[in-house]
């Protein structure tokens, strides 16, 4: 089975939603750095958006985590070929 490489926009996530890491860290209980780390780092095969950056996301926006990905697949991913 190939595997297709995904790239996720999550500062346009960010931006269009108008949050920072910093309010996506405080409002969803995770650390700062963390979040800062993962959402900074170049995506490759082997470090894709994981499910703590998800949840983040999620209660950030008093959303559910479905929610979130639904939005990122439908409007931030890019398949890479």
């Amino acid at each position: 089975m190939e595997v297709i490489p995904v790239e996720i926009d999550i500062k346009g996530y960010l931006r269009e939603k108008e949050l920072t890491i910093y309010e996506v860290s405080k409002r969803s209980g995770y650390g700062y750095t963390t979040l800062h780390k993962s959402f900074n780092k170049q995506q490759t095969l082997a470090t894709s958006l994981n499910l703590r950056d998800i949840d983040a996301l999620a209660k950030a926006q008093h959303a559910t985590m479905w929610q979130v990905l639904q939005e990122l697949e439908e409007n931030y991913m890019t398949w890479k070929e």
